[in-house]
Formats: structure tokens, C-alpha cells, sequence
């Protein structure tokens, strides 16, 4: 398998330092809903891990939750309510809304509020070697501590100087120097540290949990584009220095970002969409292969006509996956090929959108071979297999009052038929249409009109 790292700029033939993959991904900031772009960056690394244990791989998954922060204070403080309390509610419901998704759940997710002694004891170290400095009750590092620091995203301290933008701050030795610690401010949370009381910076924590729970050099380090700088690249500089090993992790996998309209979606901008109101319009199916139909290295853009496409594509699936034969006949579906093509596409920096193609490629074939009277049934398993690699549940959607829908369903059905068969079909037409909002599926085959439910309802 070959996978793009955002370091090397290049794809290449992954191996595990050792026997088990390291991974750790960045998680979110709970301080509201998670919406749409969250769920394509989680169904990437989600994708990938499964992947990576489908060939063979045992992997550790680690996702952070930065359960304190100044938009997390700033939110409780709005609604009146403890701001650790506040994180906590979000984060269960964030979990919520990644089992709805079908994403596995990480092996840890560490807060950064239960890991402030090894926070402390980094930052120690840090100050102890030179690379971090205290003032004021802050403690901040030194970004000329690291000779390397842009290396990430191939850029010079100079040019990640002009291109940020950065308040002016004239404690600082240098402009770039990025907080370790944060002096604590009236009605704030806060903890007991060696330069007073104060909370964690953002990237200090990701060091603390990433060697406390994998070690000191990582497999993969994953997150979205948006997170290259200053966030990864501030956790390079740090960890490093701390560490003294380089690299503090093998590859960086970035995922591109998901647009609505011309602009990321963001919960700091507001143009987003959650999770849970784009799951109340379309199954997690479809919502998956909207994501992996495009590479995950590349923007996206946010639709619902997509949404709409991609739902019929799942029912699609789901339909060859749980119609049964009507004959036992040999079947001339070359299983090992699809196989083959599959792999070749996830080998190839985790290419969903080639892998995708090759379930729909099953998917043709296997309704040939069910109208040449030939079994399916090898097939089907592993349509259901290859799937399940890309987190696609294929289950049909469940719909409440569905048993007692279905004699006047088959009523609607025949008086349709009755109409074709007359040669009305205008009104024909309007009967499907109307089942089709409605969210159920017409289709004509020799052996009659079959109707399905579909995600869409």
C-alpha cells in the first residue's frame, strides 16, 4: 500500500515501525454540533483504519477531545453553564452522531483536562532545555528552537511569519512563539502549575496524549488540511524538541475540506451543516459515498442534488446485495477480479472513488448474471465484504408504519399497471412520481414492478 504524507509530499509504500499501526487523529473541540465536515474527515480515517486491519494491519487508534478551550469557555459563558459540563455534553453527543455514521469507535479518547501532570511535565522539560520560556504566568515556545520548524508545510519561518496573521504581543521573544500554557483569567477553569494557576494551549495537548498513549514516534498522523499550520506544525516543533526524535510521526494524512459554497464549513464561520440534520434527509450510506466517491486528499462541495445521487446509488447496492437468486446455476462472475480491483485502488493512496466504482461494476454485473438465471451468491458476500471495508452498513432503512403501507402500495402498483396497460401514461407517471417522494422506489422488470424503500423519505 502507498500513502501520501504530507511531509514527504510524496506516496509511499507504507510500513508500520512495528507490529502494531499508530495512529492518531485530531479530534474536535466540542463546544457545539458537529457537523458535515467533521463526519468526512472521521469517515476518511475511519475508512483507512479499516483498511489497513482488512490487509492484515492491528491498529491503535487514538482521538484527542480538546475539551478545554477559549470557544468552549466562551460558549458555556453564553448559555450559562459550566464549560467543562458543556464539553462533556457535546462530546456524547458527538460519539452519538459517529455511531450513526457506522464510524469505529477509537481504542482511547483522551481529554486534555485528565491529562494535565504529563502536560506539565512536557512543558517542564521544554522550559528546562532552553525551548520554552515563562512570563507573566504564560509559557510560550521557541520557535527558533527548531531549525526545521515549516517543514510540514514546506514553508520558511519567514514566509509563515508574513502569511500569518498574528496579534502583535511584545512579551514575546519572537512573533511565531505559540503558547505551552495560558495564565489563568477570572471565572475561567484552571489547574495549579509551576508558573500559576492556568490552562493547557491547543497543540500541547495533542504531544501529551499522542506520547502517552502510542509512544514517541507515530505511524500516521491524521486531521483535515486546515490543521497543517499552525496546529501540526506546532505539534512537530514541540514534540520533537521534547523528544529529541525525529520524526515524531512516519506520515501525515490530511484530508481536504468540505465546502458550502465558495467558503470551508466551519463552526467558527456558521455556514455549517450538522450531522444530524443531513442524517434526517439521507442515510449514513449515501452521506459515506458522497465522501468517498471524491478523494479525500481534494475540496468537496456540499450538495444536495449529490446527496440525492448518492442515495440512489446505495439503494442501488443494497438492492444486488439482499435480492436472492431464483436458480442455483454456475455463475461466470470472476470473483477474484473485483477483488483484485479493489485492492489496487485502495493500495493506491486509499483511492475510495476507484474502489467505489468497482462495487458498482459488481453491482451491474450481478443483476446480469441474476437475469441469466445464474447464482449470486458469492458475489453478494462479497459485495457485502468489500462494503463493509468502506464502512457502507447496506442495510435498507427502516421506516415506521412500513408493513401496514404495503397492501396500499400494491393497491397504488396494479392501478398503475392498469393505467400503462390503457395507455394513460401521464397519470401513470404521476403515481410513480409521487411514491418516489414519498421515498419509495418503482422499478420495471420483466417480472413485474418491484418497489423498495429508500433512504430518501
Amino acid at each position: 500500500m502507498k500513502l501520501y504524507s504530507t511531509l514527504s509530499g510524496t506516496k509511499d509504500e507504507f510500513q508500520p515501525q512495528g507490529d502494531v499501526v499508530k495512529m492518531y487523529v485530531c479530534g474536535v473541540t466540542p463546544y457545539s454540533d458537529a457537523h458535515v465536515g467533521h463526519a468526512m474527515s472521521y469517515v476518511v480515517f475511519d475508512v483507512l483504519r479499516r483498511y489497513l486491519e482488512y490487509i492484515g494491519f492491528n491498529v491503535q487508534h487514538v482521538q484527542n477531545v480538546t475539551d478545554v478551550d477559549d470557544k468552549i469557555i466562551q460558549r458555556g459563558k453564553q448559555r450559562g453553564v459550566d464549560p467543562l459540563k458543556l464539553a462533556q455534553e457535546f462530546t456524547d453527543e458527538f460519539l452519538e452522531d459517529m455511531d450513526a455514521l457506522n464510524v469505529q469507535r477509537a481504542h482511547q479518547y483522551p481529554r486534555a483536562t485528565q491529562e494535565i501532570p504529563d502536560i506539565l511535565k512536557i512543558i517542564q522539560a521544554l522550559v528546562d532545555k532552553g525551548c520554552a520560556y515563562p512570563i507573566d504566568g504564560d509559557v510560550y515556545f521557541r520557535v527558533t528552537c527548531d531549525e526545521d520548524y515549516g517543514k510540514l508545510g514546506h514553508r520558511t519561518l519567514e514566509g509563515m511569519q508574513a502569511g500569518a496573521r498574528i496579534e502583535p504581543d511584545p512579551r514575546k521573544e519572537h512573533p511565531m512563539d505559540f503558547a505551552l500554557w495560558k495564565a489563568a483569567k477570572e471565572g475561567e477553569p484552571s489547574w495549579e502549575s509551576p508558573w500559576g494557576p492556568g490552562r493547557p494551549g491547543w497543540h500541547i495537548e495533542c504531544t501529551a496524549m499522542s506520547l502517552a498513549y502510542l509512544g514517541e514516534t507515530l505511524d500516521i498522523h491524521g486531521g483535515g488540511h486546515d490543521l497543517v499550520f499552525p496546529h501540526h506544525e506546532n505539534e512537530i516543533a514541540q514534540s520533537e524538541a521534547y523528544t529529541g526524535i525525529k520524526p515524531f510521526a512516519r506520515w501525515w494524512v490530511h484530508n481536504g475540506l468540505l465546502q458550502l459554497g465558495e467558503t470551508k464549513m466551519s463552526k467558527s464561520i456558521g455556514n455549517l451543516i450538522t450531522i444530524r440534520d443531513a442524517l434526517a434527509t439521507c442515510s449514513a450510506d449515501a452521506l459515506r459515498l458522497f465522501f468517498l466517491s471524491s478523494h479525500y486528499r481534494g475540496p468537496l462541495a456540499y450538495g444536495e442534488d449529490a446527496l440525492a445521487a448518492q442515495e440512489r446509488g446505495a439503494d442501488r447496492l443494497r438492492r444486488a446485495y439482499h435480492t436472492n437468486d431464483t436458480s442455483n446455476a454456475p455463475s461466470d462472475l470472476d470473483i477474484g477480479a473485483y477483488k483484485t480491483r479493489f485492492s489496487e485502488a485502495m493500495d493506491d493512496d486509499l483511492n475510495t472513488p476507484q474502489a467505489v466504482a468497482v462495487l458498482f461494476d459488481m453491482v451491474r454485473d450481478i443483476n446480469r448474471a441474476r437475469e441469466d438465471g445464474q447464482t449470486t451468491a458469492d458475489a453478494r458476500s462479497l459485495l457485502g465484504e468489500l462494503g463493509g471495508v468502506l464502512g457502507l452498513s447496506l442495510t435498507n432503512p427502516t421506516h415506521e408504519g412500513a408493513t401496514a403501507l404495503e397492501p396500499l402500495i400494491d393497491l397504488l402498483l396494479e392501478t398503475r399497471t392498469g393505467l400503462r396497460e390503457a395507455r394513460q401514461f401521464e397519470l401513470a407517471d404521476r403515481i410513480r412520481q409521487r411514491l418516489t417522494e414519498l421515498g419509495i422506489a418503482l422499478e420495471d422488470t420483466p417480472r413485474g414492478t418491484e418497489w423498495h424503500f429508500t433512504g430518501a423519505s
